[in-house]
């Protein structure tokens, strides 16, 4: 790569070195071809290298006159001005071969009608091959412009997106902390170190766009025992598979999580749990959150249009487009005893996303909440 004032430098694309190299050799390599004199081209050759330059100096000319609105008449001013230069240049040229040259090479050059239409039209034919290529290299700018504003598009949505994120986990946080400081608990401290030290993870290591798996499972068991010292409920964090050395984008599993607390918490009655598992297998990264809940179906629906929800939504499909599944699905422990077509429709989907027949029994025999997300393309440090 080659930077000019700390900007990259975009080398020619070798197509267009290819071009230009065409349009050199198409007249040498034509009368090669087609004249009786073997060696007429290599002179041919030698004057398309000396005019060559007036070409380039034609096509950047012409590209900035045909930007210009409301003068329709300077391109074709500028057109024939061109051309009367360069074939003024080409008979100076050939009228010098001409006094080097002997008979019958000599008469090529002659300054003749037929001459003089013959090299007009190659001028002629010169010039549109010139202008083609310039349009092809304007097209490829163009079309590096284009991809450069979608990256920096897409990397302002995901800041965004972060910064919205970030104050909404931190304002759950909080309420974590006032809820204990009412209750006047022993371990409000705790917490806030714990707050203390996902505040370094958020400031201080959250700004890449990728950080190590290892310090984004550290933030969410911080959050997790943040959760653990004000709610009293089965908790339960399992992380498996080798998580050295892979990479992920920061703050993309919480909303899950988040998701799964404010489910089972938000009911008093039965014995909540959530279970979060994260799995590395087979080239993918598995998050999966089982959490119980109260919440009848419907209302269940309604929550997962909330701000955190949405805004993970976005992350993944401005980060995996194509290459990952989310799957969430709602159980309602009363119905699936009730409707045998449920159950049987609910065990199909779930056997594939929860194996271990002692989860999926606690997920079709209780009325639960789960999310299972799979990202099939990671990267490694």
């Amino acid at each position: 790569m080659e930077y000019d004032n700390d900007r990259l430098r975009k080398r020619r694309p070798r197509l267009e070195t290819f071009y230009w190299i065409f349009l050199i050799l198409l007249q040498p390599m034509t009368n090669w071809v087609l004249s009786p004199f073997r060696w007429l081209w290599i002179f041919l050759l030698i004057a398309s290298l000396l005019v060559f330059p007036a070409y380039v100096i034609y096509t950047r000319i012409m590209g900035t006159a045909l930007a210009i609105r409301g003068r329709k008449w300077f391109p074709v001013l500028l057109s024939i001005s061109a051309f009367l230069v360069i074939q003024a240049f080409l008979l100076c040229v050939y009228s010098l071969f001409g006094k080097i040259l002997e008979f019958p090479m000599k008469e090529y050059f002659a300054m003749t009608s037929r001459h003089m239409i013959r090299e007009g039209w190659w001028t002629i034919a010169n010039m549109t091959l010139a202008m083609a290529i310039f349009y092809i290299r304007k097209a490829d700018d163009e079309k590096d412009q284009l991809e450069a504003m979608q990256k920096d598009n897409t990397f302002f949505k995901l800041r965004y997106l972060r910064a919205q994120l970030n104050p909404h986990f931190l304002f759950n946080t909080l309420n974590s902390i006032y809820s204990l400081s009412l209750q006047k608990s022993d371990r409000t401290a705790e917490i806030v170190v714990k707050l203390a030290d996902i505040m370094r993870y958020l400031i201080y290591e959250c700004n890449e766009d990728k950080i190590p798996l290892d310090k984004e499972i550290e933030f969410i068991r911080n959050y997790i025992e943040i959760e653990k010292l004000r709610h009293q409920a089965d908790i339960r964090l399992v992380v498996e598979g080798e998580t050295a050395g892979l990479m992920i984008e920061p703050f993309l599993f919480i909303s899950f999580i988040e998701n799964g607390f404010k489910h089972a918490m938000d009911h008093t009655s039965g014995e909540p749990f959530i279970y979060i598992t994260l799995r590395v297998a087979n080239g993918q990264l598995i998050l999966n959150v089982i959490n119980s809940t109260n919440t009848d179906l419907e209302l269940q629906a309604k929550k997962l249009n909330g701000m955190g929800m949405a805004h993970s939504r976005s992350l993944l499909e401005l980060l995996y487009p194509s290459s990952y599944d989310l799957d969430i699905i709602q159980t309602d422990k009363d119905e699936s005893r009730t409707s045998q077509l449920r159950l049987r429709n609910a065990r199909e989907r779930l056997e594939s996303l929860y194996p271990d027949s002692h989860t999926l029994d606690v997920i079709l025999n209780k009325s639960t909440f789960t999310v299972s997300l799979i990202l099939k393309t990671f990267s490694a440090c």
